[in-house]
């Protein structure tokens, strides 16, 4: 099966956010580099910020009874990460649908390409039952979306 390449850099037209993270000594594993478990967590940390910095902070959204279920994480790894490593995770929005989302992830150790990802999320209640993302926050989002996804499938 043929996987689709993730992108190794942010459109030139993508809201982006970039987050800075060094890397403690308790996430490397026995081989002294960073856990493959703990790149998923940078993702959600960097879209967390995305959003705080291009939408509304999420904790706005909790506050509302909603989350953003992670449905997807596609996650490429390129080159591996060590302790004290300063990384840096840029994420941008890729489209937005009724009740979900996707984002888009490249994670750098300098100029050096460590890993690129996208993650889909749904919205849901605090009972873990699907809902449309808001329609206020669904327009706002929509116009940060990427030009060339603005009409997904």
């Amino acid at each position: 099966m043929a996987r689709t390449a993730l992108p190794t850099a942010p459109p030139p037209a993508a809201k982006t956010s970039t987050v800075r993270h060094r890397v403690p000594f308790f996430e490397t594993d026995a081989m002294g580099i960073v856990h493959h478990a703990n790149y998923v967590r940078y993702l959600e940390l960097a879209r967390v910020i995305w959003l705080d910095e291009h939408d509304q902070p999420y904790r706005a959204y909790v506050a509302e009874g909603l989350h953003f279920a992670t449905t997807a994480v596609d996650l490429r790894y390129h080159r591996a990460a060590v302790f004290d490593d300063e990384i840096e995770i840029t994420t941008w929005l890729v489209w937005v649908r009724g009740a979900s989302l996707r984002m888009a992830y490249v994670l750098r150790r300098g100029e050096e390409l460590l890993a690129t990802a996208a993650t889909e999320h749904a919205m849901v209640d605090t009972s873990g039952r699907p809902r449309r993302i808001p329609a206020s926050r669904r327009s706002s989002l929509q116009r940060l979306q990427i030009e060339s996804d603005r009409n997904p499938r």
